[in-house]
């Protein structure tokens, strides 16, 4: 799998999703990215360090321009946290938990978040407002309470599906209730 291919994939998720649904400046995005599935392997079997910053670059320089903090969710062995910037987690209330992710707990993607961003900390949960989920790695726990899936044009990163999402706010109130 060539590395610019990749990058130009994430980017076309990435700008497809924010052209549909465009987010606020300072809100969160999600994305929880398995570079084993990418590469065409088995979660979790075939970790790539060269895919997992590939991708991080490519989301973290997209949504910075764009003024989103970029949260990268961990694997399931240290229970999904994610990596984040220490504004993003002070700004929000996220409290910081200690772990340092790296290739097989973590994951290749969360460990180069962890290298890649100013100052990183590690938190245990976030309510984004958007996300990506490239190789099914399951990022709902971290969205918002009204996640609205979205299928993309572009439906793989390399070989992972790729699913996202944007959140709305709740309807609330009954027959009378006007929403626009």
């Amino acid at each position: 799998m060539e590395i610019e291919q990749i990058k130009n994939e994430v980017s076309k998720v990435i700008n497809d999703l924010l052209k549909e649904h465009p987010q606020k400046p300072g809100s969160v995005f999600v994305i929880g990215c398995s570079s084993s599935e990418i590469a065409g392997g088995k979660m979790g079997k075939n970790s790539s360090a060269e895919i997992g910053k590939a991708v991080f670059e490519t989301a973290y320089k997209i949504l910075k321009k764009k003024k989103l903090y970029l949260a990268c969710q961990c694997c399931e062995h240290l229970n999904r946290v994610l990596v984040v910037e220490e504004e993003c987690a002070d700004k929000f209330g996220y409290d910081e938990v200690k772990v340092v992710p790296w290739l097989h707990a973590g994951g290749s993607f969360a460990t180069a978040a962890y290298a890649g961003f100013k100052k990183a900390v590690v938190v245990e949960h976030v309510k984004a407002s958007a996300g990506i989920d490239i190789g099914d790695v399951l990022i709902g726990m971290h969205l918002k309470d009204v996640a609205v899936p979205v299928h993309p044009e572009q439906k793989t990163v390399g070989e992972a599906h790729v699913v996202c999402a944007w959140c709305r706010p709740k309807l609330v109130g009954g027959e009378r209730a006007k929403y626009e």
